[in-house]
């Protein structure tokens, strides 16, 4: 059981990066209309958030500091500054969005409208990163985020045609009838959300209140290359269910409701639990992953102390800051905005913020000041490097992409 907890934070950060609210109905959404002709990029963006996470915890675990306070540290504070504007915009609409849907989670649950829910879910959030240690949280929300697994037992369960399925995942093209430009809109939003850059601080400040040192660079390496690729197999059966059931009926995905169809005709009853259950555990965990993102992110670039590792008397600031995001997170809420759509827009906007989340840790990961002999290898710098050519593209082409496409619409 202590091996299957060591990974447990690594799962949190998946589930919270691959399978959050916007991601549910993304990934649905596409499936529904693409099929698994979009599968490649969850592929992408696995390997670069295991390349880049795998660097970020390193890093926590040689240094004893997070990502964040050495970025500001080692580039100063105007370029810290544009990283933190950046990190923290999208992450609060993140935050948003993600206490939106544990409110339409429990609007399925129960019947009764999201808009009521909404300031429950908000102040529950806010009470759990108050007085929940960090441990229980990352063990709890990160043990029934895995009840998503159902949606592979439900693909499993619908007898697909397996070498069908493999031919269109392995020979990617633009489906007849959809537009070349909404199908990369798609895809650098799938990458975006795959690359989300509050998966890197919140994984690197999570080493530091599990106390990581540079003994734990086994621990901290399987809890990225277990947690990251489960997200992302969650991702793909998540499209699968959709592109088996919804396709072939051409239902397209807009609500949380419709995300879990596939699941309830092939399992019934027991799939409709348990997908609920899954539901409002990964919107839940991916809730407090982005409060204490914001928190993380703005403490450690003012020098406050912050974290769960300490009592909440000695870091009031940086719980101030995570209580007020969630009241104005509920504030948005309640003015009727989409949950849905705010996340759909803030993992486009995530897109553009690529290039000053990612390069800095590159340049952090190399030098020996901080890492000494656990510097980048060879392959490390080789992959950074390429996918910081590949985050620019997505970043340069995400908002042209979104005003051509309508949004993907």
């Amino acid at each position: 059981m202590k091996r299957l907890f060591a990974v447990a934070l690594g799962i949190l950060t998946a589930i919270g990066g691959f399978v959050d609210i916007g991601d549910l109905v993304t990934n649905a959404a596409v499936g529904a209309r693409f099929g698994l002709s979009l599968a490649w990029v969850v592929l992408v963006g696995v390997v670069g958030i295991c390349v880049f996470a795998e660097m970020s915890g390193r890093v926590a675990a040689v240094s004893g500091r997070a990502t964040f306070d050495l970025v500001r540290e080692r580039l100063g504070p105007r370029a810290g500054l544009a990283n933190l504007v950046a990190s923290v915009a999208v992450t609060f609409l993140t935050l948003t969005a993600e206490i939106g849907g544990v409110a339409l989670a429990l609007e399925l649950a129960s019947s009764v409208h999201h808009l009521l829910w909404m300031p429950v879910a908000g102040a529950l959030v806010w009470l759990v990163l108050w007085r929940v240690r960090f441990g229980t949280l990352e063990n709890v929300f990160g043990t029934a985020g895995l009840a998503l697994i159902v949606f592979a037992v439900a693909v499993w369960k619908l007898g697909p045609d397996w070498g069908e399925l493999a031919g269109a995942a392995l020979a990617p093209a633009v489906p007849a009838g959809e537009d070349a430009t909404t199908y990369w809109f798609y895809a650098v939003a799938l990458f975006g959300a795959a690359m989300t850059p509050y998966e890197v601080f919140f994984f690197s400040s999570g080493g530091v209140e599990e106390k990581w040192g540079a003994g734990s660079l086994g621990t901290m390496r399987a809890n990225v290359f277990v947690g990251f690729p489960l997200g992302g197999l969650l991702s793909v059966a998540i499209a699968t269910s959709t592109a088996l059931v919804l396709l072939p009926a051409k239902v397209e995905v807009a609500t949380l409701g419709q995300v879990g169809l596939p699941v309830v005709v092939a399992l019934g009853k027991v799939g409709l639990v348990l997908v609920l259950v899954g539901f409002f555990a990964a919107t839940f965990g991916a809730a407090c992953e982005t409060g204490l993102s914001v928190g993380y992110a703005i403490a450690q670039y003012a020098g406050f102390q912050w974290g769960k590792f300490v009592q909440p008397r000695h870091a009031a600031r940086f719980h101030a800051v995570v209580l007020i995001a969630c009241v104005l997170a509920v504030g948005l809420l309640l003015t009727t905005v989409d949950p849905i759509m705010v996340t759909e827009y803030s993992v486009v906007f995530s897109a553009v913020a690529l290039p000053l989340t990612y390069l800095p840790i590159l340049v952090v990961a190399n030098d020996r000041t901080y890492m000494g002999e656990h510097v980048n290898g060879r392959l490390a710098n080789a992959l950074g490097s390429v996918y910081l050519v590949v985050v620019v593209v997505a970043s340069v082409a995400a908002i042209p992409l979104m005003v051509v496409s309508g949004a993907g619409q």
